[in-house]
């Protein structure tokens, strides 16, 4: 099966390539693989910070709709609170009404 114009240009840049990485000298190979040590470890820094900082913004928003539910919850109980006094109030009226009518 022959090769189309593609692949052959492609195959001939990765031989030049490889020619050329094993024509370098042990201290610029060295080098080149520092430099690519260093842009994966800034890759990597970068994508934790990023997740750090969704995570905290996923917190924040946690911590937010803790509080609303709280603040929602205690609004609750204060009109329970109050309806139960206020529904008592109106009983002892009615009843001391009862009582002087009697």
């Amino acid at each position: 099966m022959a090769l189309t114009t593609r692949p052959r240009l492609a195959a001939a840049l990765a031989i030049a390539a490889l020619s050329a990485l094993a024509a370098c000298s042990p201290k610029a190979q060295n080098e080149t693989a520092e430099a690519a040590e260093a842009i994966g470890a800034d890759a990597n820094a970068t994508m934790s910070e990023a997740v750090s900082d969704v995570d905290a913004a996923a917190d924040r928003a946690i911590g937010g709709a803790d509080n609303a539910i709280d603040a929602t919850g205690n609004a609750i109980d204060d009109a329970a609170r109050d309806g139960k006094r206020e529904t008592g109030e109106a009983l002892r009226d009615a009843g001391n009404a009862v009582d002087d009518t009697e």
